[in-house]
């Protein structure tokens, strides 16, 4: 062994309860963090006929559903902006949220072998989840572009480069929630029936079918206790140069979204230390 290459000591002790989030632990594992991001990837459309299509295909159906149901029938506002381009600008960031909520969720319990036999930290799996569809997310942006070209609805100034911004906070919502419906799930079983319920609502919920600044201020403030009403208002005004959100309402969302983080982040450290013996 050469006593000049470098070595990690390991320190045995409690799991901390407090909300934290150990950086240094989880850059140590980020090889096994890629590693359950590229089984899941690998597998998603596994013996599929049409393969990663789906990934296009899904938001795609969706969308025109929701143009056709509520933009002919029900007439939902959309301001300046094309129905199509605002649907589908909505709708993928909602196919994200619902994706990785559901993985996030149940990833302990997916991966029960390696919980109850294998240390590592346990956060690695509902991020793991949540980073999986990601990938679908990206692939699903061609159906958004081409809508963008059909209408000339491109982005204007620097404001395109605020869309990470508004996705991140999509990503540490669903962090959240995952990190907290993970360990509740590890208990109470009736997460994996409660999810669906959540997410046939949630669209409606966050402005997915109508452009939030056209309906009364009073539920404005209402949806903006809702994240992704933030992410999906900030997202259609960096991509298609929509009406800009509320500055007082994005600072809500994001305040949601940060408490949310916390919380979840609480509740699962303070379980960890239970899963194996739980599950």
């Amino acid at each position: 062994m050469d006593p000049e290459a470098p070595s990690r000591v390991t320190v045995i002790r409690p799991a901390s309860r407090l909300p934290r989030l150990d950086v240094g632990e989880l850059w140590h594992y980020r090889e096994l963090l890629w590693t359950l991001v590229w089984r899941d990837v690998s597998v998603r459309y596994k013996q599929t006929f049409l393969g990663i299509a789906w990934a296009i295909l899904v938001p795609a159906f969706t969308a025109l559903i929701y143009v056709v149901i509520f933009g002919k029938f029900a007439n939902f506002p959309a301001g300046d902006t094309p129905y199509p381009s605002l649907v589908v600008a909505g709708v993928l960031p909602m196919q994200y949220f619902a994706s990785a909520l559901t993985l996030a969720s149940l990833s302990l319990l997916s991966n029960l072998p390696l919980v109850t036999k294998v240390y590592f930290p346990r956060t690695l799996l509902p991020l793991a989840g949540v980073a999986v569809p990601l990938v679908d997310f990206v692939i699903g942006l061609p159906v958004l572009l081409f809508l963008m070209a059909k209408y000339h609805t491109w982005p204007h100034g620097l404001k395109i480069f605020t869309a990470p911004l508004f996705m991140l906070l999509a990503v540490v919502t669903v962090l959240g929630i995952g990190l907290l419906l993970s360990a509740v799930n590890v208990r109470y079983r009736d997460v994996r029936y409660m999810i669906p319920i959540f997410l046939q609502v949630l669209p409606l919920l966050s402005g997915v079918m109508f452009a939030v600044d056209q309906i009364p201020e009073k539920w404005q403030w209402i949806l903006s206790l809702n994240p992704m009403t933030t992410v999906i208002s900030g997202w259609r005004w960096a991509v298609l140069d929509a009406s800009a959100p509320h500055p007082g309402q994005v600072a809500v969302g994001v305040a949601v979204a940060l408490a949310l983080f916390v919380v979840g982040l609480a509740v699962f450290r303070s379980s960890e230390p239970r899963f194996a013996d739980t599950i």
